[in-house]
């Protein structure tokens, strides 16, 4: 059984490498000490266990993510999850033929506001057009 303190410490890593130290930095600190035991769970269960599995590439997982957040309505984290698919190598066709799915099988709108963040993180718009999509 792996040790708790070592999945935080991988997830912690990986976390930091998708999204870069700062932005997790600030996000942990986000919630102060009340948010200390759900980032935990964050880095230890979701980047320390699930994203280190080896089913998936990160490619694809960051493309299911940004699925699962744009069907969601969670504009927040899919633009997170989005600079994190750039990080991983994501290219802009797949996010859109994602986006895609997400208008046929979840409604147009629940596409339109990730395709603004979509488009200007992998660089086809500029940020101020995301705002007010």
């Amino acid at each position: 059984m792996v040790d708790v303190s070592d999945l935080h410490a991988r997830g912690l890593r990986r976390r930091q490498k998708m999204f870069g130290e700062a932005d997790v930095a600030k996000r942990m600190a986000a919630a102060g000490e009340f948010g200390a035991p759900l980032q935990n769970i964050i880095n230890a269960y979701v980047y320390g266990d699930v994203w280190e599995r080896s089913g998936l590439s990160d490619q694809m997982r960051s493309l299911v993510m940004l699925g699962i957040t744009a069907a969601s309505c969670k504009p927040t984290e899919f633009k997170v999850h989005a600079k994190g698919a750039l990080a991983n190598g994501c290219t802009a066709a797949q996010v859109q033929d994602v986006l895609l799915l997400v208008a046929m099988y979840c409604g147009v709108p629940a596409a339109i506001e990730p395709n603004a963040i979509a488009a200007e993180i992998f660089g086809e718009m500029p940020s101020d057009a995301a705002d007010k999509a």
